[in-house]
């Protein structure tokens, strides 16, 4: 469903002229925007790979150096064999961990007020995210049970659909007819008395 259908021709016409750029609006309509907390994941996984890249051209450099002496050589792949499959580990959990705090962020949203605080407070593995980085399970017993046991983690949900004024309340009763300000009913009876 694209924004046209979903706000209606007339508001749709509305925000354009507002908006002045059919382009921006376009990106937001066809889901080719992408949330800042998708972007920043994918950023970093991408900074992570390139610093994972330079130190392997160091070690390769370093290899090419050594590469005189066989025995040494063959214990220095053994070696950085190990140290790659255990960076590769750490990386895929790295990535993993990244993805499931941006999904939990973008589930849980505007309900708590912290969002990081809260997700510490879930056991993240119990929780199962899918190939398109959403939360397929895990997630609402653990939610309903923080509800209860940490309610001030949680926005209060406003039921109310109108809107909500604040500021000084105007005075009550009828000031023009002189109820209860004696100064106003003087003035009536004087008036009256004519």
């Amino acid at each position: 469903m694209d924004l046209k259908e979903l706000l209606g021709e007339e508001l749709y016409n509305q925000v354009i002229a507002k908006a002045g750029d059919k382009h921006k609006i376009a990106l937001v309509s066809d889901g080719a925007w992408i949330p800042k907390d998708k972007f920043n994941e994918v950023n970093e996984a991408k900074k992570k790979l390139e610093g994972d890249l330079s130190e392997r051209d160091k070690q390769l450099a370093d290899l090419k150096k050594d590469a005189g002496d066989n025995e040494a050589l063959k214990e220095q792949i053994s070696k950085l064999q190990e140290s790659n499959k255990e960076a590769a580990d750490k990386y895929a959990a790295d990535v993993r961990e990244l993805q499931l705090n941006t999904a939990l962020k973008l589930a849980l949203g505007s309900d708590v007020h912290d969002a990081d605080y809260a997700i510490s407070q879930l056991d993240k593995t119990k929780i199962e995210i899918g190939e398109d980085g959403s939360i397929k399970a895990g997630l609402e017993d653990q939610v309903k049970s923080l509800r209860e046991s940490k309610a001030f983690l949680f926005a209060e949900k406003q039921e109310n659909t109108g809107p909500t004024f604040k500021g000084a309340k105007p005075a009550e009763g009828g000031r023009g007819s002189g109820e209860g300000d004696p100064v106003a009913a003087e003035i009536s009876s004087i008036f009256s008395q004519r």
